[in-house]
């Protein structure tokens, strides 16, 4: 079996949009803080942007949004030389690894992930209408996590139930054919759900909820103007709530004058201060978070053929052990030894033919 120094973390997102806030607090903080002290492997999940957008179209313009996608991975602070970034479609093993897993699983169990429901109510799906590759998202997502024999999954706290399945999937093929895969573990970022701007739900792409990482300032002003917050509140000399306002939840999570936000909290709750104040102080704590982000994008954006060279080299990487996984799972169910033989002589019969 190969061997492993560092246990191995992985995680992914979908070139479905541009990335945002909620990104960065569920997933991104995570991996930079923990790139020094596990193996890390982060991709581009483009065969999961299928599950919602199949279209050509969509495909054509994913292939932008991923390119954005590892600009926005390295201005936030992930570095190349220490994770592994690469293209999900580009490994064929994943396919294979998904067939199997995809036995080892009951549609209900699939069915009754409120996950799913909700990605297909984003997607303004009929529910007589969902796909099948929506309903096995999670396996594929469990192929994603076993496919470098992953140990650790930082996601949010929507995705914990997939993390559980991929460890059901993962124990009842050790229980099948033997020990071939660790048990995944959760990493629950401290921040697991970002509210959206609109306060209806966490921040996403399709709801339109989302502070994009490339919004320059004028935009992030613009937005936080016209945040949610306390509708009972109708001037500022009413007393308001801070718990579950999304402005406050805004400034707890990126102000880092913790004696601003205490402050501000204080006076809303005894109706001496006013949204547009407490809205003026979260424009700048955000914009001063994002500048250096924005300032490095820049930087990376300079160097042509960068991003293209950094997705290359990676998904080669993972063709590499994506492989070896396979052989060491077909060898464990016993679809080795012999079977290889018969199927490679079939082949050079069929290239004969030609």
């Amino acid at each position: 079996m190969e061997q492993v120094q560092k246990k191995r973390l992985v995680s992914g997102d979908r070139p479905t949009g541009l990335m945002h806030l909620g990104h960065y607090v569920g997933s991104i903080k995570s991996r930079i803080d923990l790139q020094d002290q596990y193996e890390c492997y982060f991709f581009i999940a483009d065969l999961h942007m299928l599950t919602t957008k199949p279209t050509k179209e969509d495909i054509l313009k994913s292939r932008e949004y991923a390119r954005s996608m590892v600009l926005d991975y390295l201005a936030c602070g992930i570095d190349p030389q220490k994770s592994t970034i690469y293209l999900q479609s580009a490994c064929p093993a994943l396919y294979e690894m998904n067939l199997v897993f995809e036995m080892m699983i009951s549609l209900n169990r699939l069915t009754g992930l409120p996950s799913l429901k909700e990605m297909a109510r984003n997607a303004h799906m009929d529910p007589e209408s969902v796909p099948f590759g929506l309903i096995g998202y999670p396996v594929l997502m469990t192929a994603d996590i076993l496919m470098p024999r992953a140990h650790i999954v930082p996601v949010g706290k929507d995705n914990e139930a997939h993390i559980e399945l991929a460890r059901d999937i993962a124990r009842r093929f050790n229980q099948y054919y033997g020990d071939v895969f660790p048990l995944p573990e959760v990493l629950l970022s401290d921040v697991p759900t970002l509210i959206g701007i609109d306060g209806k739900g966490k921040m996403s792409k399709s709801a339109n909820n989302a502070i994009y990482l490339t919004d320059d300032a004028a935009t992030v002003e613009k937005k936080v103007k016209g945040m949610f917050t306390d509708e009972k509140r109708v001037s500022a000399d009413v007393p308001g709530t801070v718990e579950g306002n999304p402005i406050f939840i805004f400034h707890n999570v990126f102000n880092p004058d913790r004696q601003e936000v205490k402050d501000l909290e204080a006076r809303y709750r005894e109706g001496k201060v006013g949204d547009v104040e407490v809205k003026q102080k979260l424009t700048v704590a955000l914009n001063n978070f994002m500048e250096p982000i924005r300032q490095r994008r820049k930087l990376f954006e300079q160097e042509k053929g960068l991003i293209e060279q950094i997705i290359y080299e990676g998904t080669l990487k993972m063709i590499d052990i994506s492989n070896d996984t396979v052989k060491e799972m077909r060898s464990a169910m016993g679809l080795s030894g012999a079977w290889n033989k018969i199927s490679r002589m079939a082949r050079e019969r069929i290239a004969e033919s030609k």
